[in-house]
């Protein structure tokens, strides 16, 4: 089976998260935080993990803000962070860009402050303007105020010739108020007004684990994360193991229909999760056992029987359902058993 559930893994021997891996990657929307405020038992599990020796990294797609600002926001929360221990997509574009460049390049920004201050960060020169003889453009997540000039700017630079970058394409942003366009929406227009295609720096790509294991030093990392397309399909691309919260925008019906690349090693409800042994899940004759469930999953339904915590019956079915080639029994059955476990 590839990429499914391991409740503990083979050199684990019983033993929780922050005692098998030494760094925590954390994403912060949906794990950490949600709307600006912590997230239910995050301040708490995270001060216990990191005393009990587990490093802690905040690894962000929104390079809109940098590094010493989202740190500031988590001390606030009451989670006492460093801006060294901040990635975000903006430093890993810098070091694309850096590379691919000249030192003292000039480049376009089509961004926020913190694309900007990780270009300086790599002996760029961030200039506002196609006129003002920039040798590449770099898009961001440039917030809520961005006008639709600076993507005019892109434009006639791209269109020049010029290689463009992007710090990420999330379709979409959390705010307080709900779902935004994220600097994904603001890819597209580019894209379709110059036919170009940028070269992206973020989850899930290579560039921003590569730039998280740079910044940590990280040897034996653990993604942990709310959404499967970035946090972990960004895992699985690093081939580092993950730790699914369902804090944010994660549920158990996406959860079991995920493709192999969308298959977190654990599952857990919150970041307690690093804190408590993962139970096991197990072959049992024509199925998969984890706590006092079982989960089967026949030609044509996914079935659960037996009592337990729900997380467990969650596990159970996942690995039954990740058996399964094209995922038909996760569409058959799984709205029953879900509701069983109040998922």
């Amino acid at each position: 089976m590839s990429r499914t559930v391991r409740t503990r893994p083979e050199s684990s021997g019983g033993q929780v998260l922050h005692e098998v891996y030494d760094t925590a990657l954390l994403d912060l929307d949906g794990v950490v935080y949600a709307g600006g405020e912590a997230i239910v038992h995050a301040v708490d599990s995270l001060a216990a993990a990191r005393d009990a020796g587990l490093r802690l990294a905040y690894v962000t797609n929104n390079a809109l803000r940098t590094p010493g600002t989202v740190a500031g926001h988590l001390t606030e929360l009451g989670i006492p962070t460093g801006a060294d221990e901040v990635i975000t997509s903006a430093q890993a574009v810098a070091r694309l860009v850096a590379e691919a460049l000249p030192p003292g390049s000039r480049v376009l920004v089509v961004g926020g402050e913190g694309l900007r201050v990780a270009l300086r960060e790599r002996g760029l020169e961030p200039v506002e303007s196609a006129d003002d003889d920039p040798a590449a453009v770099v898009q961001g997540y440039g917030g809520p105020d961005i006008t639709w000039g600076r993507f005019a700017e892109a434009c006639y630079a791209i269109r020049r010739g010029l290689p463009w970058f992007a710090s990420n394409t999330d379709l979409t942003v959390p705010t307080a108020r709900g779902i935004a366009p994220g600097n994904g929406a603001a890819v597209e227009v580019v894209r379709i007004a110059t036919g170009a295609e940028p070269r992206v720096a973020g989850k899930p790509l290579p560039p921003m684990h590569r730039e998280t294991v740079l910044r940590t030093g990280a040897r034996r990392p653990l993604v942990v994360g709310d959404r499967l397309d970035t946090d972990i399909e960004g895992a699985h691309n690093g081939d580092v193991d993950s730790l699914l919260v369902l804090t944010g925008v994660t549920d158990g019906a996406r959860l079991l229909a995920a493709p192999p690349e969308h298959r977190p090693t654990y599952v857990d409800a919150d970041l307690r999760g690093l804190l408590a042994p993962q139970p096991e899940v197990t072959a049992d004759g024509d199925g998969f056992r984890c706590g006092g469930w079982k989960a089967v999953a026949g030609p044509e339904e996914l079935s659960l029987s037996g009592e337990g915590e729900a997380l467990d019956g969650l596990r159970a079915l996942c690995a039954a359902a990740w058996t399964v080639a094209g995922g038909s029994a996760c569409r058959l059955g799984a709205e029953k058993a879900l509701a069983r476990l109040g998922l």
